[in-house]
């Protein structure tokens, strides 16, 4: 089987541009996937993170559809023929910007739809007419229920990252989805890791596929070298910070497990001096694009994000990758590293495991079949400085340095110490209390008796009703 691009019987509008974008050797799941993609079959595929899945799908399928293309204006000469679903946002985004890329050579129209965004220039694309439609499942059904969009002519589906579009819930809006669809049609399913769910959903509906398999399911890649270090919850952060400085890490993605905790963790790095930008559900699609675009840029450093960048975003020469918080789900974190080590460089991955992550440790061991060994952290703060000070030595104990020292120290000028001042003691408040005689003010030592109001009724006398005996 072939491993380079210009062995391939590519049509020439697409190995233009293969060649422009510098691509030569195919990797592991490309040489696979594409020659049996291109005869029509259904494919299953799993491979590791950045190793190419969408150039596996995305040439083949544009491959395919080059004989529907055409230069009318008419939308309906443009109906959608590809259906490219994916989890979240931006990798759709970054999908359809590669496809674009493919297909810059020829006549065929693609577009993205995805949530956060308006939805009227959106429509005015899809009235357009497009043959390849990249989209997230919830926004796609909003145009279905718009009559923006019809699918009635889609030959080919292809759902990426399948595994996490389920995590989140997806199952029931892929079934609504592919109600829609033809019945005759190829279906490809790319996924970094296969689970049963994976394989029940492939099962309803992919027919006789090809099972593709480029690594072990959950394996991590073998370019990305990982360290886990045993941290207290309140040292985590001196911990990211010192690791990140010792490390000399220009770039990394910092993991959390909430969005709180991600925007907290952003604004206090970057009271510190750092380049952050947060990257969560709760930022808006802009808001979100711009931070993505900005780390791609070099103009962040710590891009502080939880899952939802965790997934499938190609972002090379990322040479490291920082895991605040351990995933709740261990598969996330083989996905989290994938984010470094991409297309044969070398990358690092460091987690920061306390107290209360054991359970999560235990599950991340029987999905990598290995022991995890946690190391230690040495702050800086804690190590022994090279002149003690003076303040911390016994009394009396002299200290040879001090001699050297001595001129710098009377070349100062002398500090007074504080000290609380004596207050001179008083015999007079010791004494007893004696009046003074003729005092008009001085305690009477015979009591008068007291004068009656005329107001004051007197009480009535009742007769008892016992009698007290004597």
């Amino acid at each position: 089987m072939t491993s380079s691009f210009s062995n391939l019987q590519l049509a020439p509008a697409l190995a233009r541009a293969v060649a422009d974008m510098g691509y030569e050797s195919m990797t592991p799941i490309q040489a696979q996937a594409i020659p049996v993609v291109l005869t029509g079959q259904d494919v299953m595929g799993a491979a590791q993170t950045g190793t190419g899945k969408t150039a596996a799908f995305s040439l083949p399928l544009l491959q395919r559809l080059l004989k529907h293309e055409n230069a009318s204006t008419s939308p309906a000469r443009h109906p959608v023929r590809a259906l490219v679903l994916l989890p979240t946002r931006e990798l759709a985004d970054q999908v359809a910007q590669q496809i674009k890329q493919y297909a810059v050579h020829t006549q065929l129209r693609s577009a993205v739809v995805f949530g956060g965004m308006d939805m009227k220039p959106q429509t005015l694309e899809l009235k357009k007419g497009v043959e390849v439609l990249v989209a997230t499942p919830g926004r796609l059904l909003d145009h279905i229920e718009a009559k923006n969009v019809v699918l009635n002519q889609v030959e080919y589906v292809v759902l990426d990252e399948a595994d996490r579009m389920l995590d989140i819930g997806f199952l029931p809006d892929l079934q609504r989805i592919l109600s829609f669809l033809p019945k005759q049609r190829t279906t490809l399913l790319f996924s970094a890791t296969f689970s049963t769910e994976i394989k029940r959903l492939a099962g309803s509906y992919l027919q006789n596929p090809v099972t593709i398999e480029v690594a072990r399911p959950n394996e991590t890649a073998s370019t990305v070298t990982q360290h886990f270090y045993s941290v207290n919850p309140d040292d985590k952060y001196r911990a990211l910070k010192q690791l990140v400085r010792q490390s000399g890490i220009t770039q990394a993605f910092v993991f959390c497990n909430s969005k709180l905790g991600c925007a907290r963790l952003a604004r206090t790095l970057e009271r510190d001096g750092f380049r952050t930008s947060a990257l969560h559900g709760d930022k808006s699609q802009d808001e979100r694009l711009k931070a993505l675009e900005a780390f791609k840029a070099g103009q962040v450093d710590l891009l502080i994000c939880t899952d939802v960048a965790a997934r499938g975003l190609d972002i090379k020469d990322v040479p490291g990758v920082f895991n605040f918080d351990i995933p709740f789900n261990a598969e996330d974190y083989v996905h989290r590293i994938g984010r470094t080590g991409r297309a044969g460089a070398s990358g690092v991955a460091i987690s920061f495991v306390s107290q209360s992550d054991q359970r999560l440790v235990v599950d991340l061991e029987k999905l990598l079949k290995s022991k995890i060994n946690l190391e230690a952290v040495e702050f800086d703060e804690d190590r022994p400085r090279e002149r003690i000070n003076k303040g911390r030595r016994a009394w009396g104990e002299d200290d040879p340095r001090d001699v050297i020292d001595a001129p710098r120290e009377a070349s100062r000028p002398a500090r007074e110490h504080y000290r609380t001042p004596k207050v001179a003691h008083d015999p007079f408040f010791d004494r007893p209390y004696e009046p003074a005689q003729g005092d008009a003010t001085a305690l009477k030592t015979t009591a008068e008796p007291l004068r009656k109001s005329s107001n004051i009724k007197s009480k009535r006398k009742v007769a008892a009703l016992f009698k007290s005996e004597a």
